[in-house]
């Protein structure tokens, strides 16, 4: 007899319900909820008037130009990389509404060890073109675009398939909006889910399967929040 004063359906519940509590504890790597400054990233920036923060819970980030904002902790799959992003549009100067993107899995071919921030970059856009990395761009070319693409370590070569080359309105963004973009490896599935639903997904017969996440933009105004990593 048990003298908990708990229904034997209650505590049958309870105990079942514990493993599966206990393994998504499990499942969480990283996480950063943007109170306690920016000492996870890492910030290649091609002008100085950039402006990168982190407060309040969220990630702020404000830049005439060019900009890649690495987290620091090397990844290896099958992961998920989970976070709320939204283009600002509230009068400055950088408000244009344009470019959430991200790179994943990234890795530098040409460095010992191919860690992608054994060297720094200036954040120019084409100085990325050197890494083994998946990347997407979301309302990229003024909010007239969004893409996803296989970097394969060639200067000048980023493969576009047709399939990942959206200009569809509803793959574009919407000023001031909060959505939430999960970025998927799991072995040869890759894939780009925005709100739940699949923006880009392919089979990679030669899958990345470890390397560094990075936020990238390009004179624009984002701000992120909840931003998680978990094991699939």
């Amino acid at each position: 007899m048990i003298g908990t004063g708990l229904s034997r359906r209650t505590l049958l519940a309870a105990l079942a319900s514990t493993p599966v509590a206990a393994r998504a504890a499990r499942k969480m790597l990283y996480r950063d909820d943007f109170s306690h400054g920016l000492d996870q990233w890492q910030l290649e920036a091609a002008s100085p008037q950039a402006r990168v923060s982190a407060a309040q819970g969220v990630l702020d980030i404000d830049t005439p130009a060019g900009l890649t904002l690495w987290f620091r902790q090397p990844l290896k799959g099958p992961v998920a990389i989970a976070y709320d992003v939204r283009a600002v549009q509230a009068g400055g100067p950088q408000d244009a509404v344009s470019d959430v993107n991200a790179f994943w899995m990234a890795q530098d071919p040409a460095v010992p060890g191919g860690s992608a921030l054994a060297a720094r970059r200036t954040g120019v856009f084409e100085d990325y073109d050197s890494l083994r990395t998946y990347y997407v761009g979301i309302g990229g070319n003024r909010n007239s675009t969004t893409r996803m693409r296989r970097y394969v370590g060639r200067a000048g070569d980023r493969p576009l398939l047709p399939a990942h080359d959206r200009t569809d309105p509803a793959a574009m963004l919407t000023p001031n909006r909060w959505f939430h973009l999960r970025l998927i490896a799991d072995g040869a599935h890759i894939a780009v889910e925005r709100d739940g639903e699949t923006l880009f997904a392919m089979t990679d017969r030669h899958p990345y399967r470890s390397g560094h996440f990075g936020v990238r933009t390009t004179q624009s105004h984002i701000q992120l929040r909840k931003f998680s990593i978990t094991r699939l």
